[in-house]
């Protein structure tokens, strides 16, 4: 028995725990990803090296935890990592500063390949939903996807944020409010009653 035989074999568990509970997530890395990067190249890097970091250190995801979360935490401190060596070895780096300096005042256009599959409300995110979305500013648009869009309570926001369950809830209100009023006319044109 040759040892690369020898290693899948004393690690398959680990393998099987990798397939069907890790990468069942990928679609969900790959938006997130993409809506970090604005860039489909960036964003396939990105979730390669997240599952790359995820596989190397399984023996540290804690069982009974939100894998999920657990990916999309790894995926922001890799984003993180990346912006980090592009500004040239900034020691620390805060997570809506590297997302600013990122964003760009450009629009995206996203590919055909690359759709989103987010359901808000029972409706697919339409143009002016998207639109709205994109102009929060970056603080509260990370909440609302990962919310809103992604279903993550708020305390796993604040371990994948690092900031406070407290500013969570009240960023997380701060920013439903800012989409509501974005959105009253084009909701009241649809027919839906919504108060402002």
């Amino acid at each position: 028995m040759n040892q690369d035989t020898y290693f899948w074999t004393m690690n398959s568990e680990k393998e099987k725990f990798f397939e069907q509970e890790l990468l069942k997530h990928i679609d969900a890395l790959h938006n997130f990803a993409f809506y970090l990067t604005h860039d489909q190249q960036e964003s396939d890097d990105l979730v390669q090296e997240t599952y790359f970091k995820a596989f190397k250190h399984l023996d540290y995801f804690q069982d009974g935890t939100n894998s999920k979360a657990w990916l999309f935490k790894i995926l922001k401190n890799n984003f993180i990592n990346e912006y980090r060596k592009k500004s040239r070895g900034a020691k620390r780096v805060d997570f809506e500063e590297a997302l600013r300096e990122t964003d760009g005042d450009d629009e995206v256009e996203i590919p055909a390949n690359l759709e989103f599959d987010y359901e808000l409300a029972g409706t697919i995110l339409g143009d002016e939903v998207t639109k709205a979305l994109n102009s929060l500013p970056v603080e509260y648009r990370s909440l609302i996807v990962l919310c809103d869009l992604e279903d993550f309570s708020y305390e796993e926001i604040a371990k994948i944020l690092e900031i406070p369950v407290g500013t969570v809830r009240s960023r997380l209100h701060r920013a439903r409010a800012t989409m509501k009023n974005k959105l009253f006319h084009y909701a009241k044109n649809l027919g839906i009653s919504a108060k402002k």
